[in-house]
């Protein structure tokens, strides 16, 4: 037992002795320790927030009791060209699926979101909300606060709404079983309390009604695609053997469709939104990936800095290491002094990282479109960081340990220890490799930007300036006439549309599509799908090709009428398409114009076959051209007295459709914004590292400056002889950079069907600009080394 404590007594007066020896020497190299602090401090902030981020990411849609029962099902459809996959499905499919498969435990469709107003007392709010079938609250973990999550659905009149819904429509009153009135038209009783809706969740709505009673308004057939289906297993069920048996569903309720299905995972369903040729190939989890990758190189080059300083102080150190194995220190005790020290400057780096963590994150958030927080008073984040501080101190500091007790006492204190500035040493070797990571990720931001600048000039197709969008509520149908006369007659559009959706959204889609002469191959193919009553060309600015706009004022049968992209007539192979024939959902349509592309879904994809439908029901949008000749708010101004003249009792509004254009760049901005500051961070940091080994590479070569300067050497000399070395470094990393950058951005291109070549000028461009920042940080030091006094470095000799 005594001998027991002893050992442990003497385990802990070692300890005690590595770090005491560990914080003399911090404090012994000021500015070395500094460094190397702070270097490691900004990797180590730059991978939190990464990871802060990462596993925001990932925990998104997980939080469902059911989540390894829970699928979304997608169409897949085959055409001659590939296969392609879509999460809109029809309206019939849940409930024959709950029908028809014991394997389904239940089936939910929702609709798309819809702004609607609520009126309660003196109180008008507008909510964004979803119909939705009976079974989602027995199917998603979204808690009630009050009401019964099995039957709060049953009756057509009920309406559940969250929490904050509640609180603004009913105040500190109990909302359990008020009536409150939707669009100044139906009554729906509050039948439950959804506890407000965690961030983290594809989900967005603040009340749900069921879809029992509007569905057929909706369109409930099996060539309609309106919905988003999903549907919970039985336990046990797997999802491949699943798939196999429910491919062929559709077409056992409506032969003419040849569409299959699948169930993708509600688990991957934020993640994995690329498919291609019906399989998964990828989505928002390779920007996770890509990011990770940066998170862990910009550690990484923190951690090269720590190694290179370190073993650049290694003559330093070198008589400390002879001294201690002469008086009898073994190698594993002298590692273990050095791996002290490593771990003593990570952890002051963690906490220094923490502070900066906590000062950027506000703005890191604005940059991420998040509200991420590092929980402080959760004991797991503790741990974690403290095997951060473990891992980190290993990484950075194992081979300047294992460096430093190499050194054979002997030689070391004849002072024969090999110059490490000679020779191309492990330290040059990790600033190639330092540089090249951060050239790399500089190209591939670049690269990134280039493709979506390059994007963002692509002809949409269509004159997305001065166009507005205003949703149909209210009286704006039954007094769409007379609104439409009176914004011409003064002056505030020039042109007016009624839609089935925002033109920049590629929602609907329409499949089983039948004409003269068709390709058996194409029978079930999708297209995107739109509904107008006239004046769609007009308003949008597209090019006509042939024939004519819808117009049902001067033809009242283009009802039955409709518009063809030219993609679509292509696909379909009609030579001469006006006037052909197109059998749609027990209608025949007759094709009285085509119209050149616009973009409408991706404007990284192909252009989809289009079919612009006329129609009198399921219009939900106004599409407006501004007068061009007036001011924007002079138009706007009167749109909005004329809007709330003849619908009073709903607020008027609209979206720029530029603005939403835009919004289709926000995931590659993002990634590219959040790489070109990490990107940033690297260059940042190795550049401190070079400032680290300037400064000891020109303390190390006084007595030789003193004497080339003795010798008549000029200070730009001199200076051009200090810096030639890291130039080279620079420019050899620029040299294994290009390669690896070209093959990384290549890949990633081929993911977009318009995409840029990547030419050499940007290559040209980093490179110049890292040889620049490298001679720029190195400067500063030789210059300081080539002004000094020669005197004060010769004295001794």
């Amino acid at each position: 037992m005594t001998a027991k404590v002893t050992s442990q007594n003497k385990k802990h007066t070692m300890l005690r002795n590595y770090l005491t020896i560990a914080w003399r020497n911090i404090l012994k190299n000021k500015t070395y320790s500094a460094i190397n602090i702070a270097g490691l401090a900004i990797g180590m902030a730059g991978f939190i927030m990464i990871a802060t981020w990462i596993a925001n990411e990932m925990s998104v849609d997980q939080f469902h009791t059911n989540k390894e029962q829970l699928y979304k099902v997608w169409n897949k459809t085959t055409t001659p060209q590939n296969v392609q996959a879509g999460d809109i499905t029809a309206g019939p499919l849940a409930k024959s699926l709950e029908k028809d498969y014991p394997e389904v435990k239940h089936a939910a469709r929702i609709y798309w979101s819809i702004d609607r107003l609520f009126n309660y007392g003196d109180q008008s709010i507008k909510a964004k909300g979803n119909d939705v079938d009976k079974p989602f609250l027995q199917m998603f973990s979204f808690p009630l606060l009050a009401g019964n999550i099995q039957h709060a659905l049953d009756d057509p009149n009920n309406i559940v709404i969250t929490e904050n819904l509640a609180k603004r429509l009913f105040g500190s009153e109990d909302p359990m079983n008020k009536l409150v009135k939707i669009d100044n038209s139906q009554s729906y009783k509050v039948s439950g309390v959804l506890k407000d809706l965690p961030a983290n969740t594809t989900f967005d709505f603040e009340y749900l009604v069921p879809l029992e009673g509007n569905e057929n308004y909706y369109g409930n057939s099996w060539n309609n695609n309106s919905f988003y289906t999903f549907v919970q297993l039985h336990a046990g069920i797997t999802e491949d053997v699943f798939n196999q048996k429910v491919a062929k569903h559709v077409t056992r309720y409506a032969p003419d469709e040849q569409i299959e299905i699948f169930l993708h995972p509600l688990s991957k369903s934020y993640l994995y939104t690329r498919f291609e040729n019906g399989k998964v190939a990828g989505g928002r989890i390779e920007i996770i990936y890509l990011l990770l990758v940066v998170g862990l190189l910009v550690l990484g080059i923190a951690c090269i800095n720590f190694m290179n300083l370190s073993t650049a102080q290694s003559q330093n150190r070198a008589k400390e290491v002879g001294v201690r194995k002469v008086i009898g220190a073994g190698k594993s005790s002298l590692i273990k002094q050095f791996l002290t020290e490593s771990m003593l400057i990570s952890a002051f780096a963690c906490v220094l990282a923490l502070v900066i963590v906590t000062l950027l994150l506000p703005a890191f958030n604005l940059l991420a479109e998040r509200d991420l927080a590092i929980a402080y008073d959760q004991p797991l984040l503790w741990l974690g960081l403290l095997v951060f501080v473990l891992i980190t101190g290993l990484l950075a500091g194992s081979y300047p340990a294992f460096f430093l007790a190499a050194f054979r006492p002997i030689k070391v204190l004849k002072g024969q220890l090999v110059n490490a500035a000679q020779g191309f040493t492990a330290r040059k070797v990790l600033v190639v490799v330092q540089f090249s990571i951060a050239i790399v990720l500089i190209v591939s931001t670049s690269i990134i930007y280039e493709q979506i600048n390059y994007v963002q000039k692509r002809n949409t197709g269509y004159n997305v300036n001065n166009l507005v969008e205003v949703p149909i509520e209210g009286d704006i149908n039954r007094n769409y006439e007379i609104i439409r006369s009176e914004l011409l007659s003064q002056g505030a559009i020039t042109s007016i549309a009624k839609t089935s959706l925002s033109v920049t959204l590629d929602g609907a889609t329409s499949a089983g599509l039948e004409w003269s002469g068709m390709d058996p191959e194409l029978a079930g193919m999708n297209f995107s799908r739109f509904g107008t009553t006239g004046n769609f060309i007009q308003t949008m600015g597209l090019k006509l090709l042939q024939g004519r706009d819808i117009n049902q004022q001067v033809y009242p049968g283009d009802s039955l009428s409709l518009i063809l992209n030219a993609t679509a007539v292509k696909t379909m192979g009609l030579k001469d398409p006006v006037g052909k024939i197109i059998n749609w959902s027990g209608k025949q349509y007759t094709v009285v114009g085509v119209f050149d592309d616009f973009i409408i879904g991706s404007p990284y994809s192909r252009i989809s076959p289009m079919v612009v439908l006329g129609t009198n029901y399921w219009t939900y949008n106004l599409v407006m051209r501004l007068n061009p000749d007036h001011e924007i708010s002079r138009n706007l101004a009167m749109a909005e007295t004329i809007f709330k003249k003849y619908n009073p009792s709903y607020p008027f509004t609209f979206n720029f459709v530029d603005k939403e254009y835009q919004k289709k760049f926000n995931d590659q901005q993002q990634t590219g914004m959040i790489a070109g500051l990490f990107a940033g961070l690297t260059i940042f940091i190795s550049c401190m590292g070079l400032f680290g080994l300037a400064m000891h590479m020109a303390g190390n070569r006084k007595k030789e400056i003193g004497v080339r300067k003795v010798l008549g050497a000029s200070v730009a000399g001199i200076t051009n002889m200090l810096a030639k070395d890291f130039v080279s470094l620079v420019l050899i990393a620029i040299t294994i950079a290009i390669p690896i950058s070209w093959y990384l951005m290549n890949k990633w291109l081929l993911d977009f069907e318009y995409r840029i070549s990547i030419g050499w000028l940007t290559f040209f461009l980093v490179g110049m600009g890292a040889i620049a920042i490298a001679v720029i940080t190195v400067s500063f030091q030789a210059v300081k080394a080539a002004l000094a006094n020669p005197v004060k470095s010769l004295r001794t000799e």
